[in-house]
């Protein structure tokens, strides 16, 4: 059990989650370590866009680390290194029923990653 808050997308705190529609490429230091067609776009508030791509369409060899962080919106965050770079990806597990849709799905930091949609 627990004692972390768990919070539901309000009007106030609206969080979406839609098929991006195009092909997602993602590459570090110009080395291409994702790929994919089945992106799932989720928008939160008012925080910028993030890409969720299938763990499957990463290319590149990770590393888990032991970084982890909490969402009281998606849950538990673990991390992993790829391509060099420290805790460029993050993925939810077991992410809150809410946000389902993202479980397994990594994301990308778009200050140590090149996110590009439509490439």
């Amino acid at each position: 059990m627990t004692d972390r808050p768990v919070l539901q997308p309000t009007a106030a705190h609206p969080i979406t989650i839609e098929p991006t529609g195009r092909r997602v490429t993602v590459r570090i230091n110009g080395e291409v370590v994702a790929q994919t067609d089945t992106a799932l776009t989720l928008q939160e508030s008012t925080y910028p866009a993030v890409q969720y791509i299938p763990l499957a369409d990463v290319v590149a060899p990770l590393t888990r680390s032991d970084t982890t962080t909490y969402c009281p919106f998606k849950g538990e965050a673990h991390y992993f290194h790829v391509a060099g770079v420290d805790d460029a990806i993050w993925t939810y597990e077991e992410a809150y029923p809410a946000v389902a849709e993202i479980t397994g799905r990594v994301a990308f930091y778009t200050d140590k990653a090149d996110v590009i949609v439509g490439a």
